[in-house]
Order: structure tokens, then C-alpha cells, then sequence
């Protein structure tokens, strides 16, 4: 096998990893908040009802930014159903998953939980536009976040919770371009109440962060001509605009789906130029960031019989997918996607935190374990912080039917405040190891920290309830720093970490 090779060098950088690109997500779908985050009576709850167990693989996780209550179920949310006493709250129905939401956890047990996670867990709030207007929107924000002496403020404080919420950033929506969207409206529609939403909250708060409704993957058939549209009216009133892909093997088709970030790099790019495109045209200084709020793999094929089997249920098993070594190598190069366009995805929320097509998995009433895809994303929040440094890679390819001629090696590597640099690889080969040579150009390192890689000699093996650690990084030997030169070889089909000071 050829070696791939690249070039490090601190003076070619990408730009900073904003905290927020290791946000997750937290919709009212399924076992996700219900047995999920949150069961009273589980033997590790606390006097809030939330599991003790899933708090600390949250934290283990490095999760920041948690977006919430939705996802599609957003588009029927009323936000006074989950506030005030739990006993209280009315039932209704959830159109979006034909599931009954019984509202038990709501907004405050949602900040709640994020307290617990700490300090650098940070909520992000999407508002109904599918079903609602501007009005419910400025009713949530005052509720949220006015300190007090209004009628909301003063409910909040009333239902326990005497200091505001301080949510600093929210979504105009969700997912407004999809025609499943209760709600679902034409770009022009959606821009304009977007921009009417946008303004109206601005003037609560000059300074609040908002995210406008992008399209709901590449492969729409109103991608681009929706963002332009929606960037037309709300250019200057929002921060960002949202992306949302999601990823899985077609017809048996393994090495396109390995290639999924190829997708997932040229959606992001696509994007940019639009935002960028349509600042040109209205001659402004100002540049729209990216908000990729859902991501991940998921075996959606089977999710629609799923769903509409329903008969309204309360916490249903739904989109629980049980993620492989392949679905975790995946995972892992979508991250890596994400870190080499850091100067443009400030925000980034894993779809989703637990049960539903997540890295944590819960019994009620029983253990919490670790996915596969959990330890890509753990790895990449504790070690991917600081400068993205610009790598572009020389390595040998393979053809896929998708995305034609592919990269074997996918890589990047970031490099922290102390200097030293972590370089993160997947190697797509199925079936042949891939050695590999970095040239270090102006950064002092002289020592390999560590190898870790996530590979399996089955690549179907999986963590379950019955064998929750049968899948866990393991330390690679080999692998040298000398000479201003990094050698390693990456095993067939593997995520790896490599730690260098």
C-alpha cells in the first residue's frame, strides 16, 4: 500500500474549534428524555428524576451546546404545556412521532439537567414556527430570560426557577423546508417569518444568537434556492443558518457509505458559498456562520414503518439503532468534516444524546453503556480544542459508486493552547492497513503521547446491553516521532487518535 503523507506547520491554520461544534441534542422522541435523561424511581436518579448514570457518560461524553425540545416535534411545541407544576401539565398529542408527550420533563427540568452537566453546558433553544408565530416566541424568551417584574418573569419565578434561564441562542424552527414538517412552509414563507420572529426578539435582546432554518440535506430538491431565499430576508438579523445530514449504507454499498464525509464536506461548502453569495449581492460586511444541528448516522430506512405503526404511546422504542466498529469509523471521519471547516460551523449538536440513534444506551431501570460512535466524539471534545491546522492530504484512493474517486486517508489535526497537536485519521480501507508520514514543519514536538484506534477484526461487532464493552479503543504500537517526521500505520477500517507534545 502507498503511504499517504501530509504536512503539519502552525503557520496554515483553519481557525479556531468554537466550543460549540461538540453540541448533541435532545428532542422529545422516543426513549430520549424518558428513560432516557430523565427516570424517576431509576436507582441512580436524584430528587429531579434525572439518571445519575446517563449525567455522568454526558459529562465523560464532553458534550457543550444542547439543543432542545426539537426536531420535528418542535413544530407542534407549546411551550406553557412543559412549565409550571409536572402534576399540572396537559397531555397532548405528537404529530411528529404519533407518540403522547406527557410533558413531565419540560423547560425547567431541561435547564436543570444542564446545570448538572456544568458550566460549559449551554442550552440552545429552538421556537414553534411551524404551528406558531412570532408572539409565542417573544412569550418563550420573556418567560426564559427576563429577570423579572413582568407577567412571564414573574411565572417563572413563581414555578420555582426565581433567576432567568440566560438563553443566548435559539432556532428559528426546524426543518421548515421538509414537507413532513407540521407546518412546512415555502422559502419565502419561512424567511419572512423568520426575519418578523428575529426582529421581534432583537428588540427583548440586541445581542441573542439566532439560527435560521437551512435545508434539511443536499440532496433536497430546493437546497440552495432555499438558503438564498431565506438569507434574502434575515441576512442581517440571524448569525447562522442551519444544516442537517444524516448517513447510512445503501444497497449494501460500504465503501460509498465510508466516504459519507465527502457528502458531508461538500454540503458544507456549498453552503458557505450561498451564505457568502448572497452577502455579496446585498454589499454586507457581515459573514453568516453554520449551525450543523443535526448529524450522525442513522438507519432511517426502517424509521417511517416504524413510526406509523404507532398507536400514540407514551416513550416508544424508536430509531434505537445499534451502532457497529463500521458505523463508529463513519462517525468518527464526519467529525473530522466538521473540525476542518471550524471557520465557518461554530455550532455543531450530535442528533442524538441518548436511546435515539445515540452514543449512550439505556434499560429502564437497569445500566446505561457506551456505543461505539461515543468514543470518536468523547476523544474529539477532550483533545480537538484550539487551532485546526490545514491538512491536505497525498494518499492513495478507492473508487466509490457515489462520490467516485475517494481519499483512503481522512484527516486533520488541531493544536492547543499548550502546542500540543492532535492529529485525528480514518483509514476506509476494508481490508489493508495504511501507513502514514507527517512532515512537522515549526512545531516543537518530540514525543508520541499516544495511539489510539477504534478497529475491530470484526467490523460488525457492537456494544449491547449484554456486552457493553465489547468494542473500546486500544493503544497502537509503532508509532514514531523523530526527525521532524511522524510514521504510523493505521489499521484497515479504523478511527484513530494520535497525541503528540
Amino acid at each position: 500500500m502507498r503511504t499517504a503523507r501530509f504536512t503539519l506547520d502552525p503557520a496554515f491554520t483553519v481557525g479556531a474549534v468554537n466550543p460549540r461544534l461538540f453540541g448533541s441534542f435532545v428532542e422529545h422522541l422516543g426513549r430520549c428524555v424518558y428513560t432516557g435523561v430523565f427516570e424517576p424511581g431509576h436507582p441512580t436518579a436524584d430528587a429531579e428524576g434525572l439518571r445519575g448514570d446517563v449525567l455522568d457518560l454526558v459529562r465523560e461524553l464532553g458534550v457543550t451546546t444542547v439543543r432542545y425540545p426539537g426536531g420535528n416535534f418542535v413544530s407542534g411545541y407549546q411551550w406553557e404545556d412543559s412549565v409550571g407544576p409536572a402534576g399540572d401539565r396537559p397531555r397532548r398529542l405528537d404529530l411528529a412521532w404519533r407518540s403522547t408527550e406527557t410533558n413531565r420533563f419540560g423547560l425547567s427540568e431541561y435547564i436543570a439537567f444542564l446545570k448538572k452537566l456544568g458550566p460549559r453546558a449551554e442550552p440552545m433553544m429552538a421556537v414553534n414556527l411551524g404551528t406558531r408565530g412570532v408572539a409565542e416566541a417573544l412569550a418563550l424568551q420573556e418567560y426564559a430570560n427576563h429577570p423579572g417584574g413582568t407577567a412571564l418573569s414573574d411565572l417563572r419565578a413563581e414555578h420555582g426557577d426565581k433567576d432567568p434561564f440566560g438563553i443566548r441562542l435559539w432556532c428559528l424552527g426546524n426543518e421548515m423546508d421538509g414537507p413532513w414538517q407540521t407546518g412546512h412552509k415555502t422559502a419565502a414563507e419561512y424567511g419572512r417569518l423568520a426575519a418578523e420572529t428575529a426582529r421581534a426578539m432583537r428588540q427583548i435582546d440586541p445581542d441573542v444568537e439566532l439560527v435560521a432554518c437551512g435545508s434539511s440535506s443536499q440532496a433536497m430538491e430546493t437546497f440552495a434556492a432555499w438558503e438564498a431565499t431565506v438569507l434574502e430576508e434575515t441576512y442581517d438579523l440571524v448569525d447562522h443558518i442551519s444544516l442537517h445530514a444524516y448517513y447510512e449504507p445503501h444497497d449494501g454499498d460500504l465503501d460509498s457509505f465510508l466516504a459519507s464525509a465527502v457528502d458531508m464536506e461538500s454540503f458544507i461548502e456549498n453552503v458557505v458559498a450561498t451564505c457568502d453569495h448572497v452577502g455579496a449581492r446585498l454589499k454586507s460586511k457581515k459573514r453568516i456562520n453554520l449551525s450543523f444541528d443535526e448529524w450522525n448516522v442513522w438507519y432511517m430506512a426502517k424509521t417511517q414503518a416504524e413510526v406509523s405503526a404507532l398507536d400514540w404511546p407514551e416513550a416508544p422504542r424508536l430509531l434505537e439503532d445499534n451502532y457497529s466498529v463500521l458505523d463508529a469509523v463513519v462517525f468518527g471521519s464526519l467529525l473530522i468534516a466538521l473540525l476542518r471547516h471550524a471557520d465557518r460551523v461554530t455550532v455543531a449538536c450530535l442528533a442524538q444524546l441518548v436511546n435515539v440513534i445515540a452514543p449512550i444506551m439505556t434499560e429502564p431501570g437497569g445500566p446505561a453503556w457506551r456505543q461505539t460512535t461515543f468514543f470518536p466524539f468523547a476523544q474529539a471534545s477532550k483533545y480537538g480544542r484550539g487551532q485546526v491546522l490545514d491538512v491536505r492530504v497525498d494518499s492513495p484512493t478507492y473508487e466509490t459508486e457515489k462520490y467516485g474517486e475517494a481519499d483512503l486517508l481522512h484527516a486533520t489535526a488541531v493544536c492547543a493552547e499548550d502546542g500540543t497537536v492532535t492529529v485525528f485519521a480514518v483509514n476506509r480501507s476494508r481490508t489493508g492497513t495504511l501507513p502514514l508520514d507527517v512532515a512537522l514543519s515549526g512545531l516543537d514536538l518530540t514525543e508520541v503521547v499516544e495511539h489510539s484506534a477504534l478497529a475491530d477484526a470484526d467490523p460488525d461487532a457492537r456494544n449491547t446491553l449484554a456486552e457493553p464493552d465489547r468494542v473500546v479503543p486500544h493503544p497502537v504500537d509503532g508509532t514514531a516521532l523523530g526527525d521532524g517526521r511522524l510514521t504510523a500505520v493505521l489499521e484497515p477500517l479504523s478511527w484513530n487518535v494520535i497525541r503528540l507534545r
